[in-house]
């Protein structure tokens, strides 16, 4: 296995670990944002409040995502594991 094969192989991985997580995280942040602008024109410092919608959203999310990112990480394990041989021989 060349350094070249380790590089594009963890590329791949980084790029697949940037796309699943993506949309959570914006959902997550979106919320986030929305909450904070919500507490601060009501006045209301409630620290759980920031917590259970982020929360719901991104349960939510998941439900909707999920297929997908579950998709995504099994190609990459699947390309992976089939061309095993190609990266160790």
């Amino acid at each position: 296995m060349t350094g070249e094969m380790v590089v594009a192989i963890a590329e791949r991985a980084v790029w697949v670990i940037l796309l699943t997580s993506g949309p959570l995280l914006i959902i997550a942040l979106v919320t986030g944002l929305a909450v904070s602008i919500f507490q601060a024109t009501t006045q209301i410092q409630e620290q759980t409040l920031a917590f259970v919608p982020k929360i719901v959203a991104v349960f939510v999310g998941i439900i909707f995502f999920g297929p997908w990112m579950l998709s995504k990480v099994t190609n990459f394990a699947a390309d992976i594991f089939e061309n095993l041989t190609r990266y160790v021989g």
